[in-house]
């Protein structure tokens, strides 16, 4: 690279840095707030927060970058343009396809980033999370399985276990449930076990018995059973269980989706497909926010007032190809066969940053016979 590039490419990787870590910042702030509060009232410690924290924090980077390298260009191309820097290296030929090098090589770092966490770093923190909130589920509901107490863990529902072995087993158990409004349940078993299940911890009973008293009928149903599983984490807290997580699953997976996976994690196959490819087109996404960024940036001439509407446009052009993506995600979404079209924003964002790079070289091309003047007699601006 030349000594323009390394310059170019420094100053973009210290801005993208500094909007990296207040974006980050911000978003884990938001996050943690809310864990902090559920957390907390569950009675857990802060290490248990912390880690909770910094497993969210790989998809909040995801979702970051982008973001922080759009804006990354957009502020060094606009400074470089207040001071004078963007008009020497012009008046010198270098034209704006090849002050987009180091932009490129800027794009490709961030979407190298980004790849690495969407493939990697993601699914890892996605299934540790779902590990940890599932144990810590298990805790809670413990808790409340206190023996030779009435327990109230919901409206609506009370528990009574007579004695907990050392074992962990439960003994003479007592269960009413009457949250609905037409019938009542009763569950009695001489024992029950607390074991972990996909959507959280349930309740397995043995050599027991259920009546449902309708209320409209005022008829009471008995039913014997030899073992029978009740879902009592949801009754604790329904949110604070976390289900198996589709995102868990590795890019060959999704884009695979076996009928298994689909069947376990109760998805469909094309919201499989979909996110096996979105994973595919992020960095891509990556590279063509940093390049609008940037060209949007070297449309237009000189103004006492500086770039703001180029600015705007280039700020207006990324929600555009955002609402791009979520096009693309809701077709995407309906049928497997169209996975091509979550490509499609990429292409998108390229073709118009290309665009705008042809353009901002086209306005600076001098016509041919002019030897180094515009039009107007001024002295302009040979492309290189």
């Amino acid at each position: 690279m030349s000594r323009i590039d390394r310059y170019l490419l420094s100053q973009l990787m210290t801005m993208f840095g500094f909007f990296a870590l207040v974006l980050v910042a911000v978003y884990w702030v938001n996050r943690a707030v809310s864990l902090f509060d559920q957390l907390i009232s569950d009675g857990q410690s802060a290490w248990v927060f912390l880690e909770f924290t910094a497993l969210t924090l790989p998809n909040v980077i995801r979702l970051v970058l982008p973001v922080a390298g759009f804006a990354a260009a957009v502020h060094v191309t606009n400074r470089l343009a207040a001071e004078s820097e963007l008009v020497v290296m012009q008046a010198t030929g270098v034209s704006p396809l090849r002050m987009a090098r180091p932009v490129v090589v800027f794009g490709l770092v961030v979407g190298l980033m980004v790849a690495v966490l969407a493939h990697v770093l993601v699914p890892a923190s996605r299934a540790r999370l779902a590990e940890r909130s599932a144990e810590i589920a298990e805790n809670v509901t413990a808790r409340f399985l206190r023996e030779g107490a009435f327990l109230h863990p919901a409206d609506g529902v009370t528990l009574y276990v007579r004695t907990v072995s050392g074992g962990g087993e439960l003994r003479d158990i007592f269960l009413s449930d009457s949250r609905e409004r037409d019938r009542e349940t009763t569950y009695t078993a001489e024992r029950a076990m607390l074991v972990r299940g996909d959507s959280g911890p349930k309740l397995v009973m043995f050599d027991g018995m259920a009546q449902v008293l309708s209320r409209t009928s005022r008829q009471i149903a008995t039913t014997r059973f030899d073992d029978f599983a009740y879902d009592i984490g949801a009754l604790i807290d329904p949110g604070a269980v976390r289900g198996r997580d589709v995102d868990q699953l590795s890019t060959a997976a999704l884009l695979r989706a076996d009928p298994a996976d689909i069947a376990g994690f109760g998805t469909s196959r094309a919201e499989m497909v979909y996110l096996g490819h979105d994973r595919l087109a992020q960095p891509g996404l990556a590279l063509a926010a940093a390049l609008i960024g940037f060209a949007a940036l070297l449309i237009g001439g000189f103004s006492r007032f500086g770039r703001w509407p180029q600015i705007g446009a280039a700020v207006a052009a990324l929600i555009g190809l955002h609402l791009v993506t979520n096009l693309a995600t809701r077709v995407a979404l309906r049928d497997a066969g169209l996975w091509p079209v979550v490509h499609l924003p990429v292409l998108a964002g390229l073709a118009l940053a290309a665009l705008l790079l042809a353009l901002a070289a086209r306005r600076r091309r001098v016509p041919a016979g002019t030897g180094g003047f515009g039009a107007d007699g001024r002295p302009g601006v040979v492309s290189a």
